[in-house]
Order: C-alpha cells, then sequence, then structure tokens
C-alpha cells in the first residue's frame, strides 16, 4: 500500500550511508528486516537456488543495486530499481526524471500483452489454398490455443487472432516462399515464451493437415511489436540552463543529436545503446529477460528498412519534449520475478504488480536515460560526468578503501588525469606523508 505523502524526491539520498540509504527505503516502503539483510549479501542469490536456476552452476556473480529517482509517471512516484555496473547511468537517470517533473513527470501507455507464436511451414503444394485453409479455420484454431492454457483463460487472456504471413524467397538452394502461421496471445503480465511456444508445437500438427505441408520451426518472436510502450515528456527550456549555455542552447543541442540519431545508422547505435542502458538496469532488477527485450527494441528500431533511433526530440511552445515507443515484453510473474531474493524486493519497492504499469514506467526510464546523454552531448560532453564518477572504479582498483576511495576519486578529477597508476600515485603520497607525520 502506497504510504501517504509518498514522493520519489529524496534530496540528499546520494549523501547518506549505505545504512542511512537502507533505512530511509525501509521506512517508505515497508521493507522487513530479512529483505534489508538480503539487499546487504552480494548477490541475494545463494548457491543452491542457483544450482537450481542454470546448468553447471558454480557460484554468483553480484551487480550494483542503486535507485533511479524523482520519477513521476502518469501522475504517481515511483523508486526505480536499477542493476548496472556503468557509472553515471543511475545519476544521469535521476537528474532527467528531475528535470522532466518540473514539466509534469511522464505521461505513458502501454498495449495488450499480446506476443506472436510462430509456425513455419515447408513443402506447400499449393499457397493460396494452404492460406485460406488456416484463414478458414481460425476458430478451430484459436479453440485448440485456448485449450493448452486454461489458467491463462480464466485470468482473461489466452490466443487472440490467426495471421499466415508468406515471405519472398531468400536467396539460395530451397528457394520456394517462406509460409508463417502467427498465433496471436495475450498473455497479461507474464513475459510469455514459454506458453507461446507451447502453443506454437501445440498447434502445429493441424497447422500441418490444413497446409499439406511440413512444420518447421515453432517458436515465440522477440519482435513484440504488438506490445509497445510509449512515453512523452515535456521538460521547460528555461530548465535547462546551465553555467555555460542557455536553456534554447542546451536544447537546439538536443535537437542536433536527435537530427544526427535520424540520419545515421551509427549515431542511432549508441543513441539507442543509451536509452536501454536505463532499460536493460531496470529488466535486470525486476529479473526479466533484457536480452529479449535488447532483440525487439533493436528490430523495431529497424521496421522501416533502415536502423533509427527509439526516441525523438522536438520544441514545442517553451518546452523540448521528448517521446519514446519501443517493443516491451515484460513480466511481473513467473521466471525469476518470484523466486529471486532481489527481485521480490525490486518489485515491493516499485510497487508493481501489472506488467503493463511496469513497461510505462521502462519506458519513461529509457526516456531519461536518452535525455540525459543527449544534454551532456549537446553541451558540455559525456565524459565530464561520467568520468567524475569512473573516477571511483578507478581508486578502487588502485586500492583505496574506505573513506580514501572518496578522496583519491576527487583527486583524480582535479587532476584531470583519471587512471589507476595516478591513484596510486595519491595512494602513496597520502600514506607517505601519514607516515612522516607519525615520526616528527
Amino acid at each position: 500500500m502506497e504510504k501517504e505523502g509518498f514522493s520519489s524526491r529524496l534530496p540528499g539520498f546520494y549523501e547518506m550511508s549505505w545504512e542511512e540509504r537502507l533505512s530511509r527505503l525501509a521506512e517508505l516502503r515497508g521493507l522487513t528486516s530479512e529483505e534489508i539483510e538480503s539487499l546487504g549479501q552480494t548477490s541475494g542469490l545463494s548457491i543452491a537456488l542457483a544450482d537450481k536456476l542454470v546448468e553447471n552452476a558454480i557460484g554468483t556473480l553480484g551487480m550494483p543495486m542503486g535507485l533511479g529517482l524523482n520519477f513521476r509517471v502518469n501522475g504517481r512516484d515511483y523508486l526505480v530499481p536499477m542493476v548496472v555496473e556503468e557509472p553515471s547511468v543511475i545519476a544521469a537517470a535521476s537528474f532527467a526524471a528531475k528535470l522532466a517533473r518540473a514539466g509534469g513527470g511522464f505521461q505513458a501507455d502501454a498495449d495488450d500483452a499480446l506476443m506472436v507464436a510462430q509456425i513455419q511451414v515447408a513443402s506447400i503444394p499449393d499457397i493460396e489454398r494452404a492460406r485460406a485453409a488456416i484463414l478458414n479455420a481460425r476458430e478451430e484454431l484459436l479453440a485448440l490455443a485456448y485449450s493448452f492454457h486454461p489458467a491463462m483463460v480464466t485470468r482473461g487472456g489466452g490466443a487472440r487472432d490467426v495471421e499466415v504471413r508468406v515471405l519472398d524467397a531468400p536467396e539460395g538452394p530451397g528457394g520456394e516462399p517462406v509460409f508463417v502461421v502467427q498465433i496471436l496471445i495475450d498473455v497479461q503480465d507474464a513475459m510469455g515464451a514459454n506458453l507461446v511456444n507451447t502453443v506454437a508445437e501445440g498447434v502445429a500438427p493441424l497447422v500441418e493437415s490444413l497446409t499439406g505441408g511440413k512444420v518447421w520451426l515453432r517458436i515465440l518472436t522477440n519482435l513484440a511489436d504488438h506490445r509497445c510502450a510509449r512515453a512523452t515528456c515535456a521538460i521547460p527550456i528555461e530548465r535547462l540552463a546551465t553555467r555555460e549555455r542557455t536553456g534554447l542552447e542546451v536544447a537546439q543541442g538536443v535537437l542536433q543529436a536527435d537530427r544526427f540519431a535520424a540520419a545515421d545508422p551509427y549515431r542511432a547505435a549508441t543513441h539507442n545503446k543509451g536509452v536501454m542502458n536505463g532499460i536493460d538496469a531496470v529488466a535486470l532488477a525486476t529479473g526479466n529477460d533484457w536480452r529479449a527485450i535488447e532483440a525487439g527494441a533493436h528490430a523495431f528500431a529497424s521496421r522501416n528498412g533502415r536502423y533509427a533511433p527509439l526516441t525523438r526530440w522536438f520544441i514545442d511552445g517553451e518546452s523540448l519534449v521528448g517521446t519514446i515507443e519501443l517493443p516491451l515484453a515484460v513480466a511481473t510473474v513467473g521466471g525469476a520475478t518470484k523466486v529471486h531474493p532481489h527481485v521480490r524486493t525490486a518489485f515491493k519497492i516499485l510497487g508493481i504488480t501489472r506488467a503493463k504499469e511496469l513497461a510505462c514506467v521502462m519506458a519513461s526510464v529509457g526516456l531519461a536515460q536518452n535525455f540525459a546523454a543527449l544534454r551532456a552531448l549537446g553541451s558540455v560532453g559525456i565524459q565530464k560526468g561520467h568520468m567524475a564518477l569512473h573516477a571511483r572504479c578507478v581508486a578502487v582498483e588502485a586500492g583505496a578503501r574506505g573513506e580514501l576511495i572518496e578522496k583519491i576519486s576527487a583527486l583524480l578529477v582535479a587532476s584531470g588525469e583519471i587512471k589507476v597508476e595516478k591513484a596510486k600515485w595519491f595512494l602513496g603520497h597520502g600514506r607517505n606523508a601519514a607516515a612522516s607525520s607519525s615520526v616528527s
């Protein structure tokens, strides 16, 4: 239940100690002592459980989980768990969300959870007769598909439609057209891979008898373009001003970055990587299949025959407006969502139980991440902020521990030389100075 007065704005959160952050989070989201203790464990996953999740398990790998702050989506505040190893991602998303909040936050929507089962058929005697046979048997195919997952039907999901696609023959041997039967299935709050694959395999014999051909592949597609999410935000231009540039100059820099990505697939690839920095981080935190999400996003970016950006930016009156659209086949049930302790806690922090709501938040995070990158690229450059955060990793790599990490990273930033050798020099210099002081 949402705590009265709950806000995703937590001023000074980054300055708190880890213990203070968890205490504040427990207060806001009602985390139990067991959940707090779990967050303090390296991966939150025992080797016994890991051994059940993957084959040949030998250990677990921990990654940092942080909170994206300031997010308001469709009038509701969210604290957004993000798992990522790259410095500056969470800070950038939180900063962008703060600016977007000044314009009312993010408005987002998501399609129903329609996934597509594909059944490939070859060696068909008569393509047009096979197409007609499949379409005429639509109700029979849907009824058969329904039978494989009655529980999903009870929850309001199930098979929705049947499509036939006849694709031009690819070059090479066996140059017949590629005949594909597609079953559209509403998987509700699941990602749906297992359910869809079960349907694809289950209806294959009927498809084979109707077409007179031979069925080969029977599997879902990760281009979930029937299951897209969209988000938009309007940031007041005056809020974009920096010490070096006016708000309008920063906005124009974002527009130039947008034009570059729209014109050049090489730039668009890096543009979209920035979007996925945020979306993948939320997917990892919530136990979702980030590989499937990545595949779908990049395929969607190429849907018009040319790789293009997933976001667009333009000026409308006194605001810089951004939009994003991409497939987001995400789940709040199934898979790791109920198994991994950290994932269960992440959902409690989010306060989300429905997949469509999660998709709206993830699309908003992707748009925020994109804005933060374009704002930096179009003004001071990406490296200034990124390298400042990277300095902490360099300090740790050089051997700094405890309070020395922040001291050494600050020295590195001030020196303008963020390298391990420099950090080691600062560490040695500091120790020598301390030794000399104790002797005297």
